[in-house]
């Protein structure tokens, strides 16, 4: 196996499926494609294979639960404070704000 990294999806449990896919388009402005798999309700993020990046999908179901103490992902954008703006008005919330990572030259937030 090469040395490159090895994450190549990942699912994010929601309870109310068109709210976190209105929410998620809101900030992101992109399509979700939704499907039924397995019983499971699932709106994919976009994704090209022949485009760097990692895909995944919001998932409402039984084994999905949606908590704070999970899993944390980071979306990259081109205006973290447009972003942060956007959340805002989609009635997100901001749990960490603008912070400027000095070191390797980029900032974070979480919402």
């Amino acid at each position: 196996m090469s040395k490159t990294n090895p994450v190549v999806y990942f699912e994010i449990p929601v309870n109310d499926l068109q709210r976190a896919v209105k929410f998620y388009s809101a900030i992101f402005n992109f399509t979700f494609e939704k499907e039924i798999m397995d019983g499971y309700e699932m709106a994919f993020f976009p994704f090209t294979e022949s485009k760097s990046g990692v895909t995944g999908a919001l998932v409402k179901g039984d084994v999905y639960k949606p908590t704070k103490n999970g899993v944390i992902l980071y979306f990259k954008t081109d205006n973290i404070e447009n972003t942060l703006k956007k959340v805002l008005e989609n009635s997100g919330s901001i749990l960490y704000p603008k912070t400027l990572n000095e070191k390797f030259g980029f900032a974070v937030a979480e919402f």
